[in-house]
């Protein structure tokens, strides 16, 4: 302890030791010391001197330090002090700070050491790994320095710790709990350690997002007050942005999650002058980029629609709207906010629809659109701003064909409305204007709205402009044509080239596919000579792209021209290149457009994005017009006349066999569509025949449920007969005794008893019978029975009538028996005229001759019985009847079918047959033209190729 008082205090006399052997001392200290107290007060002396001697405490107690948090860990204070010392060797941030007036190769230097010594530190796993634990605790001198160390081990080697992280157990969980933390320091620190955590790792974002991270940081942003919070909303910007930005997975649990509808808050921002902080507008820029993130074109196009569609129907694309339309809002933000609305609504009908809808607050009311056209062609408006403009018109115009007409139908002599500006007065303002950015971006606007649209290709042609006052009006598009041709002798502000490239793809987007157009420009007898002119001359490098570009203009009309002009067919115009300029040559300059730098730029991404107005030269979609037109006039001005009539011969042939397997395969498609009634006919029959067969098995089990009753019944009155003889037996034996007079009595109640249940029994029987007769519950042709079926229920009808007749020759034995027992009574009464007994036997007997008498009537019902069952027996056997004539019939229909199916195959298999002859001669002629070098579309072949073999499966099937 006196040693470190003097470390810490200074020593009042002798030689003072160096930092080295102070740090050595302290090491031996904290690795030989018993005491906890010695251990914690060399450490608190290591992260003392471990900023200014930082080489030495890391080379010298690194591992002291580390073996401190394996065994120490129940003390907070000396985990604390051993965190902050790894901290301070680690990170760089102090050396950053000493550094700042010192040269490059210092500051290398610093950031070398710190990740020498994370590489040192991170090369144990489990260094790491017992790092993650100690975050666990909650005491605030072990979390928030572990916080630090963490974050600048990701800091240093970023890849490596992530990996490390990815595979801890409960890693990333454990540092999701940071932003749980009601400490705001450790909270915020957790944010920062979680944005170097998610950087360029799928997997450590997947994970993320998975925790609720989402649902903690859009607390955290509103709990801070969204747009107007400070840097924690900025951190938790940065993190969402981290998770979001190409992860597909991300994006798609963010908007399942309903998480879209919550960023709406944050667009709020009123309709004020003042306000407007820097973090204010650094959050607004964050907050407008995480939209993007989620609609931008490079992400699937099922995934973005699904976002723009969230965006519209929770009112988001309604707040960015009113953002644009709102007044003292600050330049960037408006910029960046035009960029926005333009990605959420780029492809999106509905989307489209309401921006075209949106007015300005403006006295009359003005569209959007026509605001926003206004500032692109303003050339006093900061340049990315009309850039903005430009992309947000271009996304309207994409894959909106409604739109290109709205716009187009703007131009048209019936629509002009001389009281108020329109979009196309604006854009034909621009194209005519002495500056080159505007006219650039109204041409470049004026082709999106051409773009793959010929209809409104063919209305352009009818625009019609007056120049000046007793001149003639003429069309826009011989007006684009002079100026063109006049560039160099107008006065322009900017460059003078970019004037001419947009009026060049302004123009090769207008005839492109449409041959109305191209005679249009072939027209103008001066088009052709200044084409072929600006192509030969040898010009700088700056005009080599408008030579490009006229060789491109001049190959489209060689392309799609339908020979109308006799001075300008296809021919003639490929000998005035071959004569004027070389084909070698115009090919060569056809193909310079792709070798461009800002081609190769443009073709990147479809926004429009140039650090100068020089640099504005192509646009994205033009690109891929020139990419895909360039080899296609490339063939088409090599060909020679032969060739092209061979190749018109051989279309036109072509025509007439695609006609005639068009023809075949409606035929086909027929055929198909009869068989597959077919099909569905005989599988509704074998349904009816499967539920036939269902019902027949039920009536079946009826029948067979009905046996076992007869049978029940059988043995019951089986049983009455038995008991009729007993009591007769014994009347015959002890006729005189009381007590078996009153057993017979008994016996006779229970006999009467059995009669009633059969009775009742039988008289269920008839109901259940006169119920199926009457309800119809089982059909004619449901009763289909087989006649082994019937001989059974005529064998036990036949039982049936055995029985009764059996019954009554008992019940005749029974009333002999009685006489011969009266007779004995009468006898008895003579010789014994007082007995009492006699007397009541007497009674009693008189008393059986009457129940006998019922019994008798019983049986008679009994008889009615059987003779009823009798009938219906002979109603089932017409019923069964009429169903087997019904299944005969069915059996006769279904023939029928199977030999219309199989004659339906039969002309299938002939009209296969004609198609395999008519592929072979199309297969035949194609070879033809393969040989004389000519392209051959692949399309209909295989369609036909592909019809011919699902034919070929049916069949098999």
């Amino acid at each position: 302890m006196n040693f470190l008082r003097g470390v810490m205090k200074g020593q009042p006399a002798g030689p003072q030791p160096s930092g080295t052997e102070t740090i050595q001392k302290l090491c031996d200290r904290v690795a030989s010391s018993t005491l906890l107290e010695d251990r914690r007060d060399a450490v608190r002396a290591l992260k003392a001197l471990s900023k200014k001697y930082r080489l030495e405490v890391a080379s010298q107690a690194m591992g002291h330090l580390i073996h401190i948090l394996q065994t120490d860990s129940s003390d907070s204070e000396i985990i604390g002090y051993a965190l902050d010392t790894l901290y301070n060797i680690i990170s760089n941030d102090e050396e950053e700070e000493q550094d700042e007036s010192e040269d490059e190769n210092g500051q290398k230097q610093a950031d070398d050491l710190g990740c020498q010594f994370t590489g040192i530190f991170i090369k144990e796993q489990e260094n790491v790994t017992l790092l993650l634990s100690l975050l666990e605790e909650f005491d605030f001198h072990v979390r928030w320095p572990g916080v630090k160390l963490l974050t600048a081990l990701l800091k240093n080697q970023c890849s490596q710790v992530q990996a490390v992280i990815l595979v801890s157990p409960m890693g990333v969980s454990r540092l999701m709990d940071l932003l749980a933390d009601s400490r705001e320091v450790i909270r915020n620190d957790g944010l920062l350690l979680l944005q170097h955590l998610t950087k360029g790792n799928a997997a450590i974002q997947k994970i993320v997002a998975f925790e609720n991270a989402f649902e903690r940081l859009l607390d955290i942003v509103t709990e801070e007050g969204n747009s107007d919070g400070g840097i924690v909303v900025e951190d938790c910007l940065l993190l969402l942005l981290n998770l979001l930005k190409n992860n597909s997975s991300n994006q798609n649990f963010f908007k399942e999650g309903s998480y879209i509808q919550r960023m709406k808050p944050w667009f709020e921002v009123g309709d004020e002058n003042s306000g407007w902080s820097a973090q204010k507008v650094t959050n607004l820029h964050l907050m407008l980029q995480l939209v993007r993130v989620m609609v931008s074109p490079v992400n699937p196009p099922g995934a973005t629609s699904s976002c723009q569609k969230s965006m519209y129907h929770c009112g988001l694309l309604q707040q960015l709207c009113g953002i644009l339309m709102a007044t003292g809002v600050p330049a960037d933000i408006l910029t960046e906010t035009i960029n926005t609305v333009s990605e959420v609504i780029r492809g999106s009908q509905v989307n489209q629809d309401y921006f075209a809808s949106v007015n300005a607050p403006s006295n009359p009311p003005r569209p959007a659109i026509v605001v926003l056209l206004m500032s692109m062609v303003n050339e006093k408006q900061p340049f990315v701003l009309r850039c903005a403009v430009l992309y947000c018109f271009q996304c309207f115009l994409y894959k909106n064909q409604k739109g290109q007409g709205e716009i187009v139908a703007t131009l048209l002599p019936s629509t002009i409305d001389a009281n108020s500006i329109s979009a196309g007065q604006l854009l034909c303002g621009g194209l005519f204007s002495t500056d080159s950015v505007s006219n650039w971006c109204a041409a470049v606007a004026l082709a999106h709205a051409l773009q793959d649209n010929l209809t409104q290709k063919e209305q352009l042609l009818r625009v019609q402009l007056a120049t000046s006052l007793g001149n003639p009006p003429v069309s826009l598009l011989q007006q684009c044509t002079n100026i063109l041709s006049q560039g160099d002798k107008i006065d322009r502000r900017g460059s003078k080239v970019q004037t001419r490239i947009g009026l060049l793809m302004l123009l090769c987007t207008w005839i492109n596919n449409c041959p109305i157009a191209v005679t249009h420009f072939l027209l103008n007898q001066a088009n052709i000579p200044f084409l072929t002119g600006q192509i030969s001359e040898n010009l700088g490098e700056d005009e080599q792209l408008v030579q490009g570009l006229c060789a491109l203009l001049l190959g489209i009309c060689v392309y799609y021209n339908d020979n109308s002009l006799e001075n300008y067919t296809k021919e003639k115009l490929k000998q005035l290149i071959q004569k004027r300029i070389g084909k070698e040559n115009f090919v060569e300059k056809l193909g310079s457009n792709c070798k461009h730098e800002l081609y190769s730029r443009a073709a990147q991404k479809p926004q429009p994005i140039f650090s100068s107005p020089e640099q504005m030269l192509f646009d994205h979609e033009f690109t891929k017009l020139v990419k895909e037109l360039e080899a296609v006039i490339t063939k088409a001005v090599h060909k020679s006349s032969e060739e092209e009539k061979k190749e018109e011969e051989v279309k036109k042939t072509l025509e007439q066999h695609d006609s005639i397997v068009t023809q075949y395969k409606e035929l086909i498609r027929e055929q198909d569509a009869q068989i597959n009634e077919l099909k569905t006919q005989v599988s509704s029959m074998k349904t009816q025949n499967e539920q036939l067969q269902a019902s027949l098995t039920q009536q079946l089990s009826q029948i067979q449920q009905h046996k076992d009753q007869y049978n029940v019944l059988k043995i019951k009155l089986g049983k009455d007969s038995q008991q009729h003889d007993a009591l007769g037996e014994e009347a015959q034996v002890n006729g005189v005794q009381s007590e078996e007079l009153s057993r017979l009595q008994e016996e006779l109640e229970e006999l009467k008893k059995q009669h009633g249940l059969l009775q009742g029994q039988l008289t269920e029987k008839d109901s259940l019978i006169e119920k199926m007769k009457s309800e119809g519950a089982y059909p004619v042709e449901r009763i289909a029975g087989t006649s082994e079926n019937n001989a059974e229920l005529q064998e036990e009808l036949e039982t049936l009538r055995a029985q009764v007749q059996f019954q009554s020759a008992e019940i005749s034995q029974l009333q002999a028996e009685r006489e011969e027992l009266l007779k004995k009574a009468a006898t008895l009464a003579v010789s014994a005229p007082g007995n009492t007994d006699s007397a009541a036997a007497t009674a009693r007997i008189t008393e059986l001759e009457k129940r006998l008498s019922e019994v008798t009537v019983e049986t008679e019902k009994i008889k009615d019985e059987g003779k009823m069952w009798s009938d219906s027996k002979a109603a089932l056997e017409q019923q069964v009847a009429t169903a087997n004539r019904s299944v005969a019939i069915l059996q006769n229909e279904k023939s029928k079918l199977q030999q219309e199916v199989a004659e339906s195959k039969k002309e299938q298999d002939d009209l296969l047959m004609l198609l395999a002859d008519q592929d072979q001669k199309i297969l035949t002629l194609k070879e033809k033209l393969k040989e004389l070098g000519e392209p051959i579309e692949e399309d209909d072949d295989l369609d036909c190729r592909d019809q011919y073999d699902d034919d070929e499966d049916e069949e098999d099937d």
